[in-house]
């Protein structure tokens, strides 16, 4: 059984996926945090690699290993998976368990090598760019999107570059805790 390709991405309702801070924070203390933590970890649950761009893995490593007391569980989960970080200029990752792949042409042939080893989902998150990569070479087997009841009218959109995406098969969609809605659907 090959891994699956999933793109986790959390965007406002007018398709804005880049957060200014002032929508989405992964470690809101309220009903709506709790509840969309718990969703994060039975996502979490069937994954076991976390592939993203040298951006957001910057970001991410420069926030997540440093939180204590992670009720979200997210800490745990990405100190836990492989992590695959796209760069062409990063040496030395800086955090244990993440193997740098380096893209450009060979974006392709490094994923496909990834989703033919032994395992579960990689799950893609944030990282805008290589998430319209992914989905403009046919790699992505899933969307899992939480739209947020925001419409902020500026910033980057995942889908702002044309993808044939007409083969979409909506499998969940289910209301969240203060609006927020997922959706998620399968790319065949």
């Amino acid at each position: 059984m090959t891994r699956r390709v999933v793109i986790t991405q959390n965007m406002t309702l007018d398709g804005v996926v880049e957060n200014d801070g002032s929508w989405f924070d992964p470690t809101e203390e309220s009903e709506r945090g709790r509840e969309l933590a718990r969703i994060t970890r039975q996502h979490a649950a069937g994954s076991d690699g976390f592939l993203v761009g040298r951006v957001t893995f910057t970001e991410m490593r420069e926030f997540w290993p440093r939180r204590v007391d992670d009720s979200t569980g997210v800490t745990d989960h990405l100190n836990r998976v492989e992590k695959y970080v796209v760069s062409s200029t990063l040496d030395d990752p800086g955090w244990e368990g993440t193997t740098i792949l380096r893209g450009g042409d060979q974006l392709a042939t490094e994923i496909r090598k990834l989703t033919v080893r032994e395992g579960s989902d990689i799950v893609v998150t944030g990282s805008i760019t290589l998430a319209r990569d992914l989905l403009a070479l046919g790699l992505v087997d899933e969307l899992r999107l939480f739209v947020y009841p925001v419409v902020v009218g500026a910033g980057r959109r995942l889908f702002d570059d044309a993808h044939d995406l007409r083969a979409l098969e909506l499998i969940e969609n289910k209301a969240v805790t203060g609006g927020v809605v997922l959706l998620r659907y399968a790319i065949h």
